[in-house]
């Protein structure tokens, strides 16, 4: 029985176990992405713009965090943004030759 270590959790969680290190950095590269997207979107929700008192709430609140986070997970999925692809190209350079072939990502 192989030992439960927390890289070997976290790994498995993000769904990295037994892919080369160009996938890995791929999908790093697409959850950084969809992070930054969270952040900024957060940040512009937080800009109090005069407040519409009809469409506020805690409930409200929730439904647009979870509609941030929708459209965070899409936007770095698609590539709609172009984060993950320009990230993946700076990191890809540090990798062996043989696993760092062109992004297919659309990087440009």
């Amino acid at each position: 029985m192989t030992p439960i270590t927390p890289t070997s959790i976290t790994s498995t969680k993000l769904g990295l176990a037994a892919k080369t290190d160009r996938e890995k950095l791929s999908a790093t590269a697409k959850q950084f992405e969809a992070i930054f997207v969270r952040q900024m979107l957060s940040a512009a929700r937080k800009a109090d713009l005069g407040g519409d008192d009809l469409t506020s709430g805690s409930a409200m609140d929730t439904f647009r965090e979870m509609q941030d986070n929708q459209f965070a997970d899409i936007a770095s999925q698609t590539g709609a943004l172009g984060f993950a692809a320009k990230i993946e190209a700076q990191i890809a350079r540090f990798l062996p030759s043989s696993q760092s072939p062109a992004p297919k990502s659309g990087a440009k």
